[in-house]
């Protein structure tokens, strides 16, 4: 086979579940496994079938790299190591794509952005959405002023999590690891990253970029047992002009699927997936519409173009550590907003033993609320809201 892709699976649980059973779904043999490293590899779903094809399971990148090379190492291990193992697979000559978040450490991504431009390999972070040709063209639209300026953003997401989500692992919603590096694995770290990191990359200003922020405050708050926060209520201020509103929770007792509104000088653009349809929908005010097709069921789409990329030395990474970049600024900033995380007041919080849900009594319907008058729940007076300062970036 010309030109075939040996592939380094760093991390099989959890996410890495999901590169594997893509890459062995394949129709062709244009990629295949040629390793993968994993602590504790039993551990995967994916682990009988790795076996089965006699693909060799290492303890450690080091050992892997002892005796082979890949041309792609594919990392879905937890948020602290990623810098690490992005540039060591980078120093042994592997181009990368490292599951999101690039990193909790602005400071990290930098070393990335340095060892990614010093070993001319290529580096892209897997916020699902931006490798889609549904956003692509959506942001070549907005970028070529089809919608006149961006004004504001606002997007919701309410995704329930139980006791199971946070107990998966010893990492989860901690702050620091126990060698002090950052995790800030929370809500908006994690599983709802990706619609966080989706308006700052529509509102950047190049197809490779995001936007740069100018300041941020939030309201951050937590019904679990957690160092972070479940739940999160998040203003921030683009250098270019954009104000945007995130609001999520993990904290709720039904699933809404993430939706944003997107204000311009001419147009307004849904993506409101429990509605009608599911695409996003973009409507002048002189009355035209045109539609962009729904992105949330062709996550493999990462894995193809990062394959092709590698195969295609012209082709460039438009969701790399640049366009990741403002969603490490945010994070990090969101902490230093709020640095003691306040715990839901006692009444306000129910738990299901059938479930093992935690929840918040009204907490679905105040940043439905919030979502409607693009504000925070401090904005309306809410009991235990409690506003964060305002970080300059």
């Amino acid at each position: 086979m010309v030109n075939q892709i040996s592939i380094l699976l760093v991390g099989i649980g959890g996410y890495g579940n999901v590169y594997v059973r893509n890459l062995f779904q394949r129709n062709d043999e244009s990629a295949f496994v040629k390793g993968v490293v994993d602590v504790a590899p039993e551990r995967s779903n994916s682990y009988q079938e790795i076996k089965d094809k006699n693909i060799p399971i290492y303890d450690s990148m080091d050992q892997f790299y002892q005796e082979n090379q890949a041309d792609l190492a594919i990392i879905s291990t937890p948020i602290h190591l990623h810098k690490e193992q992005a540039c060591l697979a980078m120093e042994n000559g592997s181009h990368v794509l490292c599951e999101k978040p690039a990193t909790a450490n602005p400071d990290h991504l930098q070393q990335m952005i340095e060892t990614r431009d010093r070993t001319n390999k290529k580096l892209a972070i897997g916020f699902n959405w931006s490798f889609t040709d549904s956003i692509q063209s959506l942001k070549q639209d907005i970028l070529a002023g089809e919608f006149g300026r961006p004004i504001r953003m606002k997007s919701l997401v309410l995704w329930p999590r139980n006791a199971d989500y946070f107990n998966r692992t010893g990492w989860a919603g901690k702050k620091y690891s126990p060698d002090g590096e950052m995790i800030f694995d929370s809500v908006a770290n994690n599983a709802t990253a990706h619609f966080l990191h989706h308006l700052l990359y529509l509102s950047g200003d190049s197809i490779e970029t995001s936007a740069e922020l100018d300041q941020i405050s939030a309201e951050l708050y937590k019904a679990n047992p957690v160092e972070t926060f479940d739940t999160c209520a998040i203003h921030l201020h683009t250098k270019n002009d954009v104000e945007i509103v995130y609001l999520a929770s993990h904290a709720v007792a039904d699933k809404h699927e993430p939706k944003y509104t997107l204000e311009f000088e001419d147009a307004t653009i849904t993506y409101h997936p429990e509605g009608e349809q599911g695409d996003i929908v973009a409507k002048w005010h002189d009355g035209r519409e045109k539609v962009y097709e729904y992105p949330e069921n062709i996550h493999a789409v990462k894995l193809e173009v990062m394959i092709e990329a590698v195969r295609n030395e012209k082709q460039s990474i438009l969701c790399g550590p640049e366009a990741a970049s403002a969603h490490v600024h945010a994070i990090h900033g969101i902490h230093q907003s709020v640095k003691d995380i306040p715990k839901f007041p006692k009444h306000w919080i129910a738990y299901d033993e059938e479930s093992k849900l935690t929840t918040v009594q009204g907490l679905d319907e105040t940043l439905k609320q919030c979502y409607q008058q693009f504000c925070l729940p401090n904005d309306l007076g809410v009991e235990w809201s409690k506003s964060g300062e305002i970080v300059k970036l």
